[in-house]
This record gives C-alpha cells, sequence and structure tokens, in this order.
C-alpha cells in the first residue's frame, strides 16, 4: 500500500497558501525541513522565507514575528502547527518533567505565537488563525494522557481566543486530523495492517493525507470563512461521526422513514 503523495499537513498547507497568493514564512526549529518546503514552493513561483525560531521561546516568537512583519509589512494568517507525541503513560507514572515539556511544545507554543501575531492582525484590522489539534482532542481511549489533554487543550484555546478578538475582525479556528498518512506516521515504522486498519475506522474507508488537512487550513484562512470563528473542524473520514457496524436501509425501510408508516 502506499500513499499517494505522503506530505506533512504543516507542509501541504504551506504550498497551497503559496498557491492561493500568499507570502509564507516558514518557521521551523529545523531550517533543513523548512528549506525543503521553500524549494517546493519555488518550483510552483511561489514566494516564502525561511525563519529559524524555537516557539516553545518567548523571545524566538517575537523575533520571528518581527522578521515576518519586515518582510512583507503585515501578518494576516498564523498556521499554529507544532506538536509531539510525548511522554507516554497515565497520571501515576508520567514524567512530570517531560509532561511539561510537551505542554509547553503543544499548548503554550500557540499562546506564544499568537501573542505577537495579534498585534499585527489589530494593525491592519484582520486576521484569521487556524490552531491545529487532533482527533483525540475530541475522543478518549487514548493511551497516552498528555497528547489528548493538550489537544483538548488546543480546541478550547480556539474558542476562548474567537470570543476574546472577533470583535477585531480576527478569526480563529481549529482543524482536528484525524489519523492520515504522512511521513512522520511513515517513519514510525506502521504496517500495511496497521494503516488498514486505521482506514477501517472511518467512514469513508479510505486514507486521508496532508493534503486533505492542508485544504481545510486553506479553506478558514481564506476569505470565503470570513464569517467563520470558534469552528472545530474534524478532518478525519467521519471517524468522529459514528461507526458504520449498523445494517444498511433497505428499500422498505427507506419508504417507512419518509412516509412515518411502517410495515
Amino acid at each position: 500500500m502506499r500513499a499517494t503523495y505522503e506530505i506533512g499537513n504543516g507542509r501541504a498547507a504551506a504550498i497551497l497558501l503559496a498557491r492561493h497568493g500568499a507570502k509564507v514564512a516558514l518557521v521551523d526549529i529545523n531550517p533543513e525541513w523548512a528549506e525543503e518546503t521553500r524549494r517546493m514552493i519555488d518550483e510552483e513561483g511561489g514566494i516564502s522565507e525561511v525563519i529559524q525560531a524555537d516557539v516553545t521561546i518567548e523571545e524566538s516568537c517575537k523575533m520571528a514575528v518581527k522578521k515576518t512583519v519586515e518582510l512583507w509589512g503585515a501578518v494576516h494568517i498564523l498556521v499554529n502547527n507544532v506538536g509531539v507525541g510525548g511522554a507516554i503513560g497515565d497520571a501515576t507514572v508520567v514524567n512530570l518533567g517531560a509532561w511539561e515539556r510537551d505542554f509547553r511544545i503543544n499548548v503554550t507554543s500557540m499562546v506564544l505565537m499568537a501573542r505577537y501575531v495579534i498585534p499585527e492582525m489589530r494593525k491592519g484590522g484582520r486576521g484569521s488563525i487556524v490552531n491545529l489539534s487532533s482527533v483525540s482532542g475530541l475522543l478518549g481511549g487514548n493511551p497516552s494522557l498528555i497528547y489528548p489533554t493538550t489537544k483538548g487543550a488546543i480546541i478550547q484555546l480556539t474558542r476562548t481566543m474567537a470570543a476574546q478578538h472577533g470583535q477585531e475582525n480576527i478569526r480563529v479556528n481549529c482543524v482536528c486530523p484525524g489519523m492520515v498518512y504522512t511521513p512522520m506516521v511513515r517513519g514510525r515504522g506502521m504496517t500495511d495492517e496497521m494503516r488498514q486498519a486505521r482506514i477501517n475506522q472511518n467512514l469513508l474507508k479510505r486514507e486521508g493525507t496532508g493534503w486533505d488537512v492542508g485544504h481545510a487550513i486553506l479553506f478558514l484562512s481564506s476569505k470565503e470563512a470570513s464569517w467563520i470563528t470558534g469552528l472545530i473542524m474534524p478532518v478525519d473520514g467521519g471517524t468522529t461521526a459514528g461507526k458504520t457496524d449498523r445494517p444498511a436501509l433497505n428499500e422498505d425501510t427507506f419508504a417507512a422513514s419518509n412516509t412515518g408508516v411502517s410495515n
């Protein structure tokens, strides 16, 4: 089994935004990863620049936003796409030092970037922030404690920020990817059997990719979504909508459901 195009969520979003005319600041702690994204954008004639920064450090976030404004004069869109799987274990065994580190990576980083981006958005009278969470923030049953906890926190962070900044014409939305196939997932050694089991969990019975997530980010960043804020959008093939282990409706059942008459 092979993905049609293995690409990460952040890279896909950056390429799609550049395709639609955005000037993209590629902020990453690893400049080599960002340079590859820049190369892909360059090939399509887009505009981007790499800015090395550690988004868990406030001064680094301040610098990244300052450089972006120096390059292009304003910031209209912020995509907070950062996260780690994090420490393993329940409350009785999880390493608390790792817990605090992972919470800072997954949640506090978004606050730090917003702290310096929102004042720039205020100057322009508009803005769109898209935070990346996960279906793990909507569902229970995850063997890890830190990962779903942080992803749930991002959902509430999004709703609160949307309420706080809506009157400033700054929209804040959240995308919750399901188990899409990305290079990071592939690197964890996922077998074909494991991939198929993941596919079987969604209603569409097909595998999602970073492009699916990227298109959701693109839409929420766009003017077409100008009346949408506080939205929590699962991009998961229907995983969070329900299960498919129920019998299909036959013609008699369908007719009865439309007429209110049962056999």
